[in-house]
């Protein structure tokens, strides 16, 4: 792992690692209720018993930024893995299948790459209301030719290869060769292109959510928190857009350092 990773990629995954178990265990390491309003804290700044103090409702800070990592990391994990699962199915029956089901598959990932993921979302929302699960199912039919072209081309070179060909003279099943050989092998390219992803994907979330599409009130997200901070900006305490804000970078940053360092791996194996 460390020499595949290297210092840089070590640092990333331990990033995550960190917000992960913070997000986890918000429930024993936040000091307050997330959701409890006081008044007599509102725009309180940092003080001894509220560390980065409390927003426009008097809540506590720290806690609802322990608690909207849950939200921030959940929803694009269910995008991702909604879309690689998607992605790499239609990628493999193209690949293996060829002609015109491989025709009919590529027709219908590019016009999906030609309508941008939030429009998507937007679409979806429009359809079923505000709220994470329409942010979610647009967002994953978005990102699914992503995986799927990265897949395909992948696929295509494995379908040549001699194994395959001996394992279909074997008289192995389509299914039992892309299951047990063809899918193994792809699954490092699939894991990199999905982390790659993942990035992408927490920052079109919060977006939505700061458009006050996604996550609704007065439940913690890092994105709603951005939104509802300006208010607390405008008086002169910018603590919550700005923790919210950074802690958003801080995690793509290091995903995408994450992915950049799988895939010039996965280049390498290759």
């Amino acid at each position: 792992m460390k020499a595949r990773l290297g210092p840089t990629g070590l640092t990333a995954l331990a990033v995550l690692a960190v917000v992960a178990v913070v997000s986890a265990c918000a429930p024993l390491l936040a000091p307050y209720d997330p959701n409890r309003p006081d008044l007599f804290n509102a725009l309180s700044g940092s003080t001894g018993s509220h560390l980065l103090g409390g927003d426009a409702l008097g809540r506590d800070i720290l806690s609802r930024l322990m608690f909207g990592a849950r939200t921030t990391l959940l929803g694009p994990l269910v995008t991702i893995a909604l879309s690689t699962v998607v992605g790499t199915t239609l990628a493999i029956v193209a690949a293996w299948s060829g002609g015109r089901v491989d025709a009919v598959i590529s027709r219908l990932l590019d016009v999906l790459f030609a309508v941008p993921g939030i429009v998507f979302a937007l679409v979806t929302v429009a359809v079923v209301g505000p709220g994470m699960t329409g942010v979610v199912i647009g967002l994953a039919v978005a990102y699914t030719p992503y995986v799927a072209r990265v897949v395909r081309s992948a696929a295509l070179r494995e379908r040549g290869l001699p194994y395959v060909s001996a394992a279909w003279l074997q008289g192995r099943s389509a299914v039992a060769i892309c299951g047990r050989h063809l899918l193994p092998n792809l699954r490092p390219l699939i894991v990199a292109q999905s982390v790659s992803a993942l990035g992408f994907a927490i920052i079109d979330l919060a977006a939505i959510s700061f458009l006050g599409l996604g996550v609704q009130p007065p439940a913690a997200d890092w994105g709603l928190m951005v939104k509802s901070g300006l208010d607390g900006a405008m008086r002169g305490q910018p603590m919550e857009a700005i923790s919210a804000g950074v802690l958003i970078v801080i995690v793509v940053v290091a995903v995408t350092v994450l992915g950049d360092r799988m895939g010039a791996e996965q280049g390498s194996a290759r």
